[in-house]
């Protein structure tokens, strides 16, 4: 499988189905889009499309906001999550490094 996208990240959903699995208006939507806490990628034709990760994202956002959360604080937030996320990243490829030199590995274990 290597490095194919999980089927979560895999962005196959329109806006209506978003719509109707998440209870917001296509415009909320939209204004989430606007405010840069959802990315949604574009067919050919100009349709958004979403993942089953964004749609999870959009349930949270829409909790928060209802929870009296600005937008800015949720994409402060979201910057912060992702930056940690980063840094845990580097971090566990540099202790993969350390190892496979230790030990004499060529490749990392798999996931």
């Amino acid at each position: 499988m290597g490095n194919e996208t999980s089927y979560k990240d895999k962005k196959v959903i329109t806006i209506g189905v978003v719509r109707d699995l998440t209870g917001l208006s296509e415009r909320q939507i939209r204004y989430y889009e606007e405010r840069k806490l959802i990315f949604p990628e574009r067919s050919q034709g100009g349709s958004r499309k979403y993942s089953f990760s964004d749609v999870e994202l959009l349930v949270e956002i829409a909790n928060k906001i209802e929870d009296g959360v600005q937008t800015h604080e949720i994409r402060k937030e979201m910057l912060r999550s992702m930056k940690q996320q980063n840094h845990n990243d580097v971090r566990r490829k540099m202790i993969q490094g350390q190892l496979n030199a230790q030990f004499g590995m060529r490749k990392g274990p798999t996931s």
